[in-house]
């Protein structure tokens, strides 16, 4: 069998379970191990290669990748086993943030008992520039924050809910309005964006107020990862954009001085 690298999804799941353990590993036989392996070969990212390997995250590969995880722990006395960056990683995002990383865990979860996760198909930005950079939240929720943004009924409902509130319908972090700009050819052009990620809100239908008018540039940059982090707030991309500006007038007034 051709080893086949373990994904952020994957490992959130895992590093789940290994919490839940005392953040000790977990034998082959126990049957929370038997009943992850069978989620692992559910994911939509691992049908294909779950149906040509019978082995693949089978019961025994799940124990060793909880092995990995446990012995990562900075209170384990012995020596780590090789379980790679991508594992100490999630470890250490567990660590840092165990509120926040378990209920991602269980909003993936909810999305593939639901089986809403594979109705959804790949989005063009449901990941990073390369694995390394994939959201801190995995593949499969970018994924559905995504496709639930691209909705065109959603987008459209927003929209009405701003005119009969009498709101801007413009971006919400650079204020940018196309019908402005562009006249009536750029009337209701604007995009929408989540102002909570899946694993705060929930994997439940989204609602108009837990959403954002962005224009694509500010939409992309919300969703671009960047530090561990691929998925941010039109309040926390606004901060940003003031601490560039703050930084290129100090860089401004020291050349000039």
């Amino acid at each position: 069998m051709t080893r086949i690298d373990w994904t952020r999804d994957e490992l959130l799941l895992a590093c789940a379970l290994v919490m839940q353990n005392d953040w000790h590993e977990l034998r082959q036989g126990d049957a929370d191990v038997l009943e992850l392996s069978d989620l692992l070969r559910s994911l939509p990212t691992n049908q294909d290669s779950a149906a040509s390997d019978p082995r693949f995250r089978s019961p025994n590969s799940v124990s060793r990748k909880t092995t990995d995880i446990a012995t990562a722990h900075p209170s384990y006395a012995g020596a780590a086993t090789r379980g790679g960056r991508p594992t100490r990683a999630v470890v250490s995002d567990f660590l840092a943030h165990p509120a926040e990383m378990m209920a991602t865990a269980e909003a993936i979860r909810l999305g593939i008992g639901s089986g809403e996760l594979h109705r959804i198909p790949p989005q063009p930005d449901e990941a990073g520039d390369d694995e390394e950079t994939t959201a801190r939240e995995g593949r499969l929720l970018a994924r559905w924050a995504l496709y639930r943004e691209r909705d065109p009924g959603l987008r459209n409902r927003k929209i009405q809910q701003a005119r009969r509130r009498g709101q801007a319908i413009q971006c919400a972090v650079c204020s940018f309005d196309f019908k402005r700009f562009y006249g009536a050819v750029g009337e209701d052009y604007i995009e929408v964006h989540h102002t909570l990620p899946l694993h705060v809100s929930g994997p439940t239908q989204t609602k108009l107020d837990d959403l954002a008018f962005l224009c694509a540039n500010c939409h992309r940059m919300c969703h671009k990862s960047f530090r561990g982090e691929s998925w941010r707030t039109p309040d926390a991309l606004r901060a940003m954009i003031r601490a560039s500006e703050a930084d290129a007038l100090h860089a401004a007034s020291t050349s000039d001085s």
